[in-house]
């Protein structure tokens, strides 16, 4: 049974769904039999990288509120990331367009790795304050999930994973996915936000009922927390 899984490493709920996404798979008694597949999102494709502005400064701007309303506004952010095991660090987040990191994502995905390039994105973005639009930046992440370093610098000018970029972003459109992280699992029932374990837990037990049959086309069955393309992380 496959899972399919729409999420921007800008996104600080999309941690947060892979973390308690994991809890689920770990505790299902079938998890050896799950195929997971990470597919890009990018909140915002248009967004200038700005290495020298944290991302709570950025907030306040493009929203028109102070630090401390952004602040406040992110609480209930890091009050979810705590309660998956995660320490965000908005902080020091850097403003960086996430594009790259896909493209880094795809040669990943080619290579089996892509849950562990998930995970180093998300730290790297989330956690440690890094330029995840910056090559040397992207090099080292991907050697500390065993990528080659040629194949990385050809994977950040590739137009085939350029073009698989585009893809994931075009079948996102298809399907009506206007926030992330969503999941879609075995083809048919959508999940759309960081839902709790419990919720993924239920989900996947469902499907894997009906895994040998059932009725077609997708099924919205619960929709949570999420980011936005216009911004907004609720």
């Amino acid at each position: 049974m496959k899972v399919d899984i729409w999420s921007d490493i800008r996104c600080p709920f999309c941690y947060v769904g892979k973390k308690n996404f994991e809890k689920a798979l770990h505790q299902f008694p079938q998890s050896e039999k799950i195929e997971v597949t990470w597919h890009s999102f990018q909140l915002d494709p248009h967004l200038k990288t700005q290495p020298d502005k944290n991302s709570l400064d950025y907030f306040s701007e493009i929203k028109g509120v102070s630090e401390k309303q952004a602040k406040e506004m992110y609480a209930h952010v890091y009050k979810a990331g705590k309660e998956a095991g995660i320490e965000f660090n908005f902080d020091h987040q850097k403003v960086a367009n996430s594009y790259r990191a896909h493209l880094l994502l795809q040669l990943a995905a080619s290579k089996n790795v892509a849950n562990e390039a998930e995970e180093a994105l998300f730290k790297a973005q989330l956690i440690e304050g890094k330029n995840i639009d910056d090559e040397a930046t992207l090099i080292e992440i991907g050697k500390s999930i065993s990528l080659n370093e040629e194949d990385i610098k050809n994977a950040l000018i590739s137009e085939e994973f350029a073009a698989q970029v585009s893809r994931d972003m075009l079948l996102a459109q298809q399907m009506q996915i206007s926030g992330v992280p969503f999941f879609v699992i075995n083809d048919k029932y959508g999940v759309s936000g960081a839902q709790p374990t419990p919720v993924f837990s239920e989900v996947l037990e469902k499907s894997w009922e009906e895994f040998s049959g059932g009725d077609h086309g997708l099924k919205i069955i619960h929709s949570g927390e999420s980011c936005t393309v216009d911004g907004n992380c609720d």
